[in-house]
């Protein structure tokens, strides 16, 4: 039997994975966790084979969590999961010590075939985290041990600077998504990622900063 513990700030997403896990005989949902400081309290209880991690959660975010998990409990296989497609989260997982990075999106049957996977020992990474191994590594951008693609905090994606630029025009999410074909959840996402990346705090910030203005705090 394997052992899981989910760690996601949202209910609705932790009782879809419980449901999920429960139809399968080998895999028993141990506890779970609304953040990080929740995540390593639980995880030091139960003692979970593998712990199903979001990435993005208050307190502390999934990639600090796997780095402490590895800390105390070396033997915990940790998935990393993600709602959209960020480089910094297949280097940050895979340094912090993650089996694994999926994204939110992938099929119930990829989510149970990772989880038995990684307690097994291997790694799984989704079709976008393995290309952007393989991207980096045929240009040569890989410097040291899993370095980022940059050394750049302020390196964005191609989509990240297209939305933010539309940010700088005054465009509103919903003006975004229609322009750029895309959810609003998923230019939300762009934008937090820009507003992560660059160091600043709001969307007002990341529009002056995009104009050339004073962006900083």
């Amino acid at each position: 039997m394997i052992r899981v513990l989910l760690v996601d700030d949202q209910e609705l997403i932790r009782r879809g994975l419980r449901t999920l896990l429960s139809l399968e005989e080998d895999l028993l949902v141990v506890g779970e966790a609304r953040d990080g400081a929740e995540g390593l309290q639980a995880a030091r209880q139960v003692q979970p084979d593998v712990a199903l991690i979001d990435a993005r959660m208050p307190v502390r975010d999934g990639i600090a969590l796997i780095a402490d998990l590895r800390a105390e409990l070396p033997q915990l296989a940790c998935v990393l999961l993600t709602t959209f497609e960020d480089d910094d989260y297949v280097y940050g997982a895979l340094r912090a010590g993650a089996r694994g990075l999926l994204l939110k999106d992938a099929s119930p049957e990829r989510i149970v075939s990772a989880l038995r996977q990684v307690a097994g020992g291997e790694i799984v990474l989704s079709h976008w985290a393995a290309a952007t191994l393989a991207r980096d590594v045929r240009q040569g951008r890989l410097q040291g041990p899993l370095a980022p693609p940059t050394a750049s905090p302020e390196a964005l994606t191609a989509r990240e600077h297209e939305v933010a630029a539309l940010v700088g025009q005054g465009a509103s999410n919903q003006e975004i998504a229609v322009r750029l074909h895309l959810t609003e959840g998923t230019v939300k996402n762009h934008v937090s990622a820009a507003l992560r990346k660059l160091g600043l705090r709001d969307r007002t910030q990341l529009a002056l900063h995009m104009t050339g203005g004073s962006g900083t705090p």
